[in-house]
């Protein structure tokens, strides 16, 4: 049996936002967006990141690359301990993983024509030899279903879905192994974030390509991931295959996430979940399960324990003290 070739590894990721305050901006305490967080990715695969906003998933995709650095941790990728990379030697892998914001738009430079807003990377890196710079432009561009004569107009010209078409294709062009999807499709039509979520598959076909897929639509995480995990605060509560989740979802988070998703049949009663209370501050987060001041099955151990990871097998994980004795 072939060994398991992970393309992100990482184990007990923190991220901590100094709070200052006073005339000496002193540090009176730490916003945890992310709060010891385990992640495995294999190769070729797509890991679908869910939660309400605010739990911390765009701060771990982005710790994960060291746009912002992380507090604590390990974070392995394409075999390389992020950590421990200096300045220019992280340089020099960046092309190996880039990201997919979620607002096409602001993300791209609107006083740019589209040829250089996907191309300046790969001039900068070195990707190909200036003869074929062009021909190269212009074929990732055709791959991700942008026509030629585009290549010299500017991004207020075009649509959403063909902005995030451009977007798509300015991280291919540096030919990365792994991608991280920030909300890629939310900002876009139903019927466009079909054909993006159809481009970014047979992109990942053709190019092997690893994805962490960040969304709060969980019919398109349903859709596209291998494997999902569940963020409630900072902390990942719950692990396993996309399969496995949506059949069997364990944590009582997860159960109130899933039941909110629509169905699309008049016949069927909706059994929502109704999460009372307010999310906590993650500057200030509960003693013991984060989740225990709004979950119904909430015991004395709750308030007190912060729950064990345990895995019920086939790789499905929960942190819960329902599953602990």
């Amino acid at each position: 049996m072939s060994e398991i070739n992970y393309v992100v590894d990482a184990k007990g990721v923190k991220k901590y936002f100094p709070i200052k305050s006073g005339l000496l901006q002193k540090t009176i305490g730490h916003v945890r967006a992310v709060d010891g967080v385990d992640i495995r990715i294999k190769e070729g695969e797509t890991f679908g990141l869910v939660g309400e906003s605010g739990c911390g998933k765009s701060t771990l995709g982005r710790t994960l690359l060291r746009l912002i650095e992380p507090t604590e941790g390990q974070i392995s990728i394409n075999g390389m301990d992020m950590t421990k990379l200096k300045r220019e030697e992280l340089r020099k892998v960046r092309p190996s993983m880039q990201m997919i914001f979620q607002d096409p738009f602001s993300s791209l430079d609107p006083r740019m024509p589209v040829g250089e807003i996907i191309g300046e990377a790969v001039r900068e890196h070195g990707i190909v030899p200036a003869s074929e710079y062009r021909d190269y432009i212009l074929k990732i561009m055709e791959d991700c279903g942008l026509r030629p004569y585009y290549i010299d107009r500017y991004p207020h010209e075009f649509s959403g879905g063909q902005r995030q078409r451009i977007c798509i294709a300015r991280a291919l062009a540096l030919n990365p192994k792994f991608i991280v999807c920030d909300e890629p499709v939310s900002a876009l039509d139903v019927s466009i974030q079909a054909q993006i979520i159809n481009l970014m598959e047979e992109l990942q076909e053709k190019r092997n390509l690893t994805y962490l897929f960040i969304s709060h639509d969980l019919s398109v995480v349903q859709h596209i991931s291998d494997t999902i995990g569940v963020m409630y605060l900072g902390s990942m509560v719950e692990n396993g295959s996309t399969e496995d989740i949506f059949a069997n979802p364990l944590h009582p988070y997860t159960k109130a996430l899933f039941s909110a998703v629509p169905i699309a049949d008049p016949d069927v009663k909706m059994n929502r979940i109704l999460l009372e209370g307010d999310i906590p501050s993650p500057a200030n987060p509960p003693s013991g399960c984060k989740f225990h001041t709004r979950c119904s099955q909430c015991m004395e151990i709750c308030k007190n324990k912060v729950p064990e990871v345990k895995d019920m097998g086939n790789g499905h994980t929960v942190a819960c003290h329902l599953y602990n004795n």
